[in-house]
């Protein structure tokens, strides 16, 4: 499981299809979370990573020290489902995607992460799976972090 961390002062989630746009999800300050899985990923990974995810610590405290948490400053998660996280272009010029996890498993375990975050205590909003998307945000520092497991 990949997760792909940017910190924001707010961020918007569109679906196009049938040359339509409509907004799936939007948040203020917070992260945004494109989130990719391979193969072996199970929901312990997902249970590991909404905690993970939940109690990083890189939200400026009095001391403008990175040292508060997503709910210490009151933030919200963007959830975006990004197959695109385990592209493999190291031969060629077109990327290989057989390291990313098949639609029947990433989607329960997708769903899942949403859920565990909300367990947690986190206000969250989505994209949806498989869909055309434009992500739109404002990079935070810019703060961007890798999270694997």
């Amino acid at each position: 499981m990949r997760v792909l961390v940017q910190r924001v002062s707010r961020a918007e989630v569109r679906i196009r299809e049938n040359g339509q746009e409509r907004r799936a999800g939007r948040i203020d300050r917070g992260f945004v979370l494109l989130v990719g899985f391979t193969h072996g990923d199970d929901q312990a990974r997902v249970v590991w990573m909404a905690e993970k995810v939940a109690g990083l610590r890189v939200f400026a405290d009095s001391e403008d020290k990175m040292n508060l948490s997503l709910s210490d400053v009151g933030g919200a998660v963007l959830v975006v489902s990004q197959f695109t996280l385990y592209g493999d272009a190291q031969k060629g010029r077109r990327p290989s995607f057989i390291d990313a996890a098949r639609p029947e498993q990433a989607i329960p375990l997708y769903e899942n992460f949403k859920t565990r975050l909300r367990d947690l205590g986190l206000p969250v909003e989505s994209g949806e799976f498989g869909a055309m998307m434009d992500v739109e945000l404002v990079n935070d520092g810019p703060v961007t972090l890798w999270l694997e497991r």
